[in-house]
């Protein structure tokens, strides 16, 4: 009985030891979970603020990018109009003017200005004189807005003096409409103009970012463009401008607001924002699997808090994968954009021995905007598409695909002709299948409409030793290609005279 008693203290502070040790054990495991998992959870916040920041900045750049090579777009085909001497010798101010002579010179610069409006969504294109006479197509929204003081209201949103143009948008607080103008001579001013809406093409977000806001402003922060329709011709919200205020390039980030900022053209200001609660909603919800799985799971919670982080980070991985996609690649073709051709060719061609081949093929599709005027826009994308999948057929990894306008792709050849046969042949073959790949397929829901590709090619070194020299003799080339009925590709050389030679 003795001993019975004496074994039960020893059985109950065994007991009490082994409850002592799976406390000392849960307490020191539980504590060791608290901090990795803080560990984790900080180091996450950390990747995710900076990926995010990386991400918004690259979005930002690009949407600028979009907007300078658009502006850019719309100056030249401002200057194409000066290709005609009338459009720029012709005064309708001259007293002197025979009344036949320039009813048939303005009808001429009207033709021409028609031919260059290539732009459906145009809505002014055409030169104003001092004395408020106008050619080409002035729409009558323009005119009714400026009245009888149309040339003076232009003249006055010229203000770079150096190129004697320049933008403006609001004008008498209409916001609807951008306009840019040009000075042709001391008594006219070349017009062009387009509805703000048409920027929707240029400031195209990706998915994974569709609840960012892009705006397009001005030096006074009124809103030219943004993403959410209503608020077009209204003043910046305060949140954001306080922001961002001063700054011409730069991307901020804080407990309320992620708001990136670029300068473009005439102290315009692209503008991507997005509140942090939603840019970080998801991180938020993975802290609490994380501490809750930690606390469930002692032995694996390092496992699982890191599984958990990489899981947490996925996401925005995603997001700079798909961007870094949007940046470089031309989302309707899956081949490269202009800017990422340009760089890839470029540092190619500047890393390239004298002795490699090379060739340049610039391909343009022949009566493509016949396609949108007939068929639509929808069918003249999946011809595009179609080249992008035609290029990706022919050429192989090693060759560089770009789309480096509307119509035109350009196609650096890094890849070599297997056995004796002579590299210019291989390009020929290239050329002609390329041809023929056109001369075989038809558009359209009956497949009634045929187009055709132009190509005109160089070869480095001897057309050229960088792309900018390469780009322009395949440029020539393929205008000697369409001078010469189009369908056809042209070999880019000298003859005697300095003109394009036909292979």
């Amino acid at each position: 009985m003795a001993k019975k008693e004496q074994s039960r203290p020893s059985l109950k502070k065994i007991r009490g030891l082994q409850l002592s040790m799976i406390i000392g054990y849960a307490v020191i495991i539980i504590a060791v979970i608290c901090v990795v998992t803080n560990l984790a959870v900080k180091k996450t916040d950390a990747v995710l603020k900076n990926k995010v920041i990386s991400m918004t900045s690259s979005l930002n750049v690009q949407m600028k990018l979009n907007m300078d090579s658009y502006i850019s777009r719309m100056e030249t085909i401002g200057t194409l109009a000066f290709g005609t001497p009338e459009a720029y010798t012709y005064d309708a101010t001259d007293p002197d003017n025979d009344e036949y002579e320039a009813l048939n010179t303005e009808k001429a610069i009207t033709d021409k200005l028609y031919s260059l409006c290539i732009m459906d969504n145009f809505c002014d294109y055409g030169i104003v004189y001092r004395n408020n006479r106008t050619v080409g197509k002035i729409s009558n929204g323009t005119s009714s807005l400026m009245g009888d003081t149309m040339y003076e209201e232009l003249s006055s949103m010229i203000t770079r003096q150096r190129t004697h143009d320049g933008w403006c948008a609001g004008y008498k607080g209409d916001l609807k409409r951008i306009y840019y103008v040009k000075r042709v001579h001391d008594n006219a001013v070349l017009v062009m103009s387009f509805y703000t809406s048409e920027l929707e093409s240029v400031f195209d977000n990706p998915e994974t970012l569709a609840d960012m806001d892009i705006r397009l402003v001005d030096s006074d922060y009124d809103i030219l463009y943004s993403s959410r329709d209503e608020e077009t011709g209204r003043h910046l919200p305060r949140t954001i401008i306080e922001r961002i205020e001063g700054n011409t390039s730069a991307t901020v980030m804080d407990n309320a607001y992620l708001v990136s900022v670029n300068s473009c053209v005439d102290d315009w200001y692209v503008i991507c924002s997005i509140p942090t609660r939603i840019i970080l909603n998801e991180k938020n919800e993975m802290q609490y699997y994380i501490y809750t799985a930690g606390l469930i799971a002692a032995v694996l919670a390092v496992l699982f808090g890191t599984m958990m982080s990489i899981r947490l980070t996925r996401p925005v991985k995603r997001a700079v994968a798909a961007l870094d996609n949007k940046a470089s690649n031309d989302q309707l073709t899956g081949i490269f954009n202009k800017q990422t051709f340009n760089d890839r060719t470029s540092d190619r061609l500047d890393s390239s021995l004298s002795i490699e081949r090379h060739a340049l093929i610039l391909l343009d599709l022949d009566n493509f905007k016949g396609i949108n005027d007939t068929l639509g826009h929808a069918y003249g994308d999946k011809v595009l598409a179609k080249t992008g999948s035609i290029l990706r057929a022919e050429f192989s990894t090693e060759d560089f695909l770009g789309r480096v306008g509307g119509d035109e792709f350009c196609v650096l050849v890094n890849s070599s002709p297997s056995g004796d046969t002579k590299y210019e042949d291989f390009i020929l073959e290239k050329c002609e299948t390329l041809c023929n790949a056109y001369r075989a397929y038809y558009s359209g829901d009956k497949g009634d409409y045929k187009i055709s590709a132009s190509i005109g090619v160089s070869f480095f070194p001897e057309d050229g030793s960088t792309f900018d020299e390469l780009y322009a003799a395949s440029d020539k080339a393929l205008y000697s290609a369409k001078k010469c009925g189009k369908d056809s590709y042209v070999f880019y050389s000298k003859d005697e005279s300095g003109e394009v030679a036909d292979e």
